[in-house]
């Protein structure tokens, strides 16, 4: 009996299901306190995950293959290091004023 190749869209469907479920499950699990758009952001992006097999319709926000538009993926990777208490400080650094010699 031959197997087929799995289906890279169903498998990018399923990763981004599996993320969206790790994320809410660590901030429920550390007791981390998501606001309010965090928790419709993933559970809107879930339901058109499970709807329509991806959470996005517009093909130049994401590449062919993806479930996630590249803005959502990056929005997953926040809440989830937020979930993790993995916060980062802001990375820019403050102005300062400029010698005269400068």
């Amino acid at each position: 009996m031959k197997r087929s190749p799995p289906d890279p869209k169903a498998q990018a469907r399923r990763a981004a299901l599996n993320a969206l479920k790790r994320a809410r499950r660590s901030a429920d699990k550390l007791g981390v306190e998501l606001s309010e758009w965090e928790g419709e952001f993933l559970g809107s992006v879930e339901d058109r995950l499970k709807t329509y097999g991806r959470a996005f319709g517009d093909p130049e926000k994401g590449a062919a293959g993806q479930a996630l538009s590249m803005l959502q993926a990056v929005k997953l990777k926040e809440i989830t290091a937020k979930a993790k208490g993995e916060k980062k400080p802001l990375q820019r650094k403050p102005f300062r004023r400029r010698e005269r010699g400068e």
